[in-house]
């Protein structure tokens, strides 16, 4: 979930990166991470909005180094 916590408390959709274990790395579009200790890359050219009601449990938190990676990927394909 990228939408900052404002945002989560007064909408029903979040704004999100989707994972995926398929594809093998390729930043900016394709960045690696890890998620329940199993290689994935988040997928950052799709961000798109979900309803919170999708949300079953939370998974996760990546680190900041990952963070930053998901960032940048989000800058070159907004041209931020």
């Amino acid at each position: 979930m990228l939408s900052a916590n404002i945002v989560n408390q007064h909408r029903r959709t979040a704004v999100v990166i989707p994972l995926s274990s398929s594809p093998a790395s390729s930043p900016p579009l394709l960045v690696p991470l890890t998620c329940e200790g199993l290689a994935a890359v988040a997928v950052v050219d799709q961000i798109r909005a979900v309803t919170k009601e999708r949300f079953l449990r939370k998974i996760e938190s990546i680190s900041a180094q990952q963070l930053r990676a998901v960032e940048e990927g989000l800058r070159a394909i907004l041209e931020l």
